[in-house]
């Protein structure tokens, strides 16, 4: 089986017809700049053909990678509690777009992003099944979604019965605006668990800034209740998150851990071997890998992740 990259952002400003948007201000624009960059991009966000040029990047980088294929996130909108959309957020990317790419591109699997309020949820959920998805992603922190609503309840069964997984976002964020920082804590997806809803916790609910609360400790308990609870690494190669590696390729946490990048998230050795996870000679051997998910790649199996790592999502998306 090839490897699969479990967690790659796809964003866009729409002037092409994707339907997407970015509203990217202050210090993240200045960071969306720097992620461009490290993809080789032009820093413009607002080109005519920066979706185009984004996509035709990714699959350049895919393509000269280990990986086989990746999962590509729709982001959805921000809805309250009524299911009122709210003018909040920094990027949008539609379910239509990533589910229209994967049909183009066999090399792209559809992670699509429904906010369980909306009141054609479950009409949009049942549209993106048979169309093909193969995964649902949410920021609860970000879109303002308490998975432990029991408004949500039939959105999760219905999840369960399909048995499409939900990619959740938990632990600290500082990419995109954040909401309820109290729905980042993992121990908020009790009730999708419960309910035999396969959870993957992106980023195994670990810090991104030295304020954020450690919720670490709390996926790692939740590991042991729940058989259909995951983690993904994706991000680990910045500055705090993978600063709980040494307990993610060890049991029992390593088996259930999935390879994620976290594209377009900057990829650097430099925290793994200042924490001691890798010698000087791999460091720098890797940080000479111009394509960042190859980097990215290379540098998790350094840090004792094992083969399974990068091919475990197989088993959970194709049903």
């Amino acid at each position: 089986m090839e490897p699969i990259d479990a967690h790659v952002h796809i964003v866009g400003n729409g002037r092409g017809g994707s339907g997407c948007w970015l509203r990217i201000e202050g210090f993240r624009r200045t960071l969306a700049a720097f992620m461009l960059h490290s993809l080789d991009l032009p820093r413009d966000l607002d080109g005519a053909d920066f979706d185009e040029a984004y996509v035709a990047r990714l699959r350049a980088l895919l393509a000269g990678s280990s990986l086989g294929s990746a999962v590509i996130l729709a982001q959805e909108e921000v809805y309250d509690e009524a299911g009122v959309r709210l003018e909040f957020g920094s990027f949008h990317v539609p379910n239509r777009y990533v589910l229209d790419l994967a049909r183009r591109h066999k090399e792209f699997l559809p992670c699509v992003s429904i906010h369980p309020a909306r009141a054609d949820a479950i009409d949009e959920l049942e549209r993106c099944l048979a169309e093909g998805a193969v995964m649902l992603k949410l920021l609860p922190n970000c879109h303002n979604v308490d998975p432990a609503n029991p408004r949500y309840t039939r959105f999760w069964e219905r999840m369960a019965e399909a048995r499409l997984p939900l990619l959740a976002h938990t632990g600290g964020e500082q990419t995109v605006p954040v909401m309820n920082p109290e729905y980042a804590d993992p121990r908020r997806l009790t009730r999708p668990l419960e309910i035999g809803v396969t959870v993957i916790a992106a980023h195994c609910a670990t810090r991104t800034g030295l304020w954020d609360p450690d919720t670490f400790a709390h996926f790692a308990t939740m590991l042991g209740r729940f058989p259909n609870l995951y983690g993904d690494n994706s991000a680990f190669n910045l500055p705090m998150r993978g600063e709980h590696t040494r307990e993610t390729v060890r049991e029992p946490i390593v088996s259930r851990i999935i390879y994620g990048s976290d594209l377009p998230v900057p990829v650097s050795g430099l925290w793994a071997w200042l924490r001691g996870f890798i010698d000087w000679h791999t460091y720098r051997r890797c940080e000479k890998i111009p394509n960042p998910l190859e980097r990215d790649y290379q540098l998790k199996r350094a840090m004792g992740f094992p083969e399974d790592t990068f091919t475990r999502l197989h088993s959970l998306l194709w049903r």
